[in-house]
């Protein structure tokens, strides 16, 4: 369940009250595991797998209803404000017109104490370049860094120092609102975690182009001389995509990270252990072999495979950050023998998705009979339709072997067929998703990858998170023996 689609007030789901009942939600439903998308600040196209920055907290997830508490609020003002109004979908528009505007009123009012002071300093090895990044991006119209000024593309000393001066009153506006963002998120997670929910977050492999990331520190990156990109990234060809897909984003220099053993991944996983119970890294293959595409290609029909670091990855990741760390690995996908050796290797449990297992052509390792323990079985993800709109827009020989394998019509309870079949499984951790524990068809699909402009935005109404449905959940919880267990050992 994303923090974007909880039904909070102002546009999109937050921090707030709804957040907290959705907890106890969870806690009576008897879940240990409360799985999100990744909560960093969305870029153009509104996805959290592209980001200004792989440490910054998206400032649209901050509780308007908290800044009022705070004082640092009217309500009279939030209300001024028009953040869209269909309570089921999250209008990206609004929120990048309006949401600044309000929480610099927030900012207005803000007095530095010792924890504001505390976390800036805590956290000045990625909030500094981030914030001074934002600013500058503010001054320049909001414009990708590539078009900023050479001196400040290039960080020149007298630039930087000249733009710090200018920006100053931006800078700490930006620090404010990470405060204010971890603030709210430590405390919902401190409330999770004491009632017995634990957070599984997501942490996505490549950062975007236009991000500090990238423009505060570039040799981690393939670029040229001119600090564009050699090449970007993508996913080859394959029955689904003629022409493969073409992500865009810059790849990493991995023999240049492996001259520090690292360090540069190992800050990063450090800071996302902090954040959460749990992490699942996304597209856990790129680690062995990356696919590369030359800069400037419309798809990503040209690219080839290249070797990652492998397994020496996770021995250093783990080396400086101790052994049986809490991750899951995003697996999905063509895997290759050596991708599977690595998987092995690493002790991580693995994805299985129940709707890639009903292929007629061969007998699929996404059958639930297929599985080992150690894994983690999903019935779809944010990348999938519904159950139900599954069954509505699938092949008709998936569907019907899938109604034989389920035993169970697709008009009559399909989506708890499919679920029951999950939790049945010897998976050691099972996760659902919310749209099909209500029952929703494709109205409630999250993305439609190589898809843009209406994804990312579903929500659900609040009036579904209820005791009722929290007690036929509990009820299948402990039926199917997973009442209180736990994964990742």
């Amino acid at each position: 369940m994303p923090i974007f689609s909880l039904s909070s007030k102002g546009g999109i789901g937050t921090f707030g009250k709804e957040a907290y009942q959705f907890v106890d939600f969870l806690s009576d439903a008897k879940q240990t595991w409360w799985q999100i998308l990744p909560l960093n600040p969305t870029n153009y196209g509104d996805s959290p797998y592209q980001s200004f920055s792989s440490y910054a907290g998206n400032p649209y997830f901050i509780d308007p209803e908290m800044l009022i508490e705070d004082r640092l609020l009217e309500v009279y003002e939030f209300e001024s404000f028009d953040f869209g109004s269909d309570p089921k979908k999250v209008d990206y528009s609004k929120l990048y017109q309006n949401r600044n505007k309000m929480l610099k009123i927030a900012f207005s009012r803000f007095k530095e104490d010792k924890g504001y002071k505390q976390f800036c300093l805590d956290n000045a090895f990625w909030l500094e370049d981030y914030a001074i990044f934002m600013a500058i991006k503010n001054a320049n119209g909001d414009v990708s860094w590539e078009e900023w000024d050479d001196s400040l593309r290039f960080h020149e000393a007298d630039a930087m120092e000249k733009a710090k001066k200018e920006h100053a009153e931006n800078i700490k506006f930006y620090c404010f609102v990470q405060f204010m963002f971890a603030k709210q998120w430590k405390e919902l997670k401190s409330y999770a975690n004491k009632k017995g929910v634990k957070i599984i977050g997501d942490i996505p492999i490549y950062v975007a182009y236009d991000s500090a990331d990238v423009w505060s520190d570039i040799k981690q990156f393939q670029l040229d001389k001119d600090l564009k990109p050699k090449a970007v990234a993508g996913c080859p060809p394959d029955v689904f995509c003629e022409d493969g897909q073409l992500w865009g984003n810059p790849l990493y220099d991995w023999k240049y990270m492996k001259t520090d053993g690292f360090g540069w991944w190992k800050r990063r996983i450090k800071y996302v252990l902090s954040l959460y119970d749990c992490v699942r890294i996304d597209h856990f293959r790129g680690f062995e072999s990356y696919y590369s595409v030359p800069y400037g290609d419309k798809t990503a029909v040209n690219g080839k495979w290249n070797k990652g670091p492998d397994i020496a990855f996770f021995k250093a990741i783990e080396g400086e950050l101790g052994k049986n760390l809490p991750i899951i690995a995003e697996d999905l996908g063509f895997l290759t023998p050596a991708v599977l050796k690595m998987l092995k290797k690493s002790g991580y449990p693995g994805m299985k998705v129940i709707q890639f297992a009903f292929d007629t052509e061969e007998e699929s390792e996404y059958l639930p009979h297929n599985y080992d323990k150690n894994c983690v079985v999903y019935t779809g993800t944010h990348d999938n339709d519904t159950i139900i709109g599954w069954s509505n827009h699938s092949p008709e020989e998936e569907v019907a072997y899938a109604e034989k394998y389920l035993n169970a019509k697709r008009n009559d309870g399909f989506n708890w067929a499919m679920m029951k079949v999950a939790m049945m499984s010897v998976a050691d951790t099972c996760i659902l998703m919310m749209q099909d524990l209500i029952g929703l068809g494709s109205e409630g699909r999250i993305n439609t990858p190589s898809t843009v402009g209406t994804n990312w935005t579903w929500r659900i109404d609040g009036s579904c998170i209820n005791d009722w449905l929290a007690k036929i959940v509990a009820e299948n919880t402990e039926v199917y023996g997973r009442s209180g267990k736990e994964i990742i050992k």
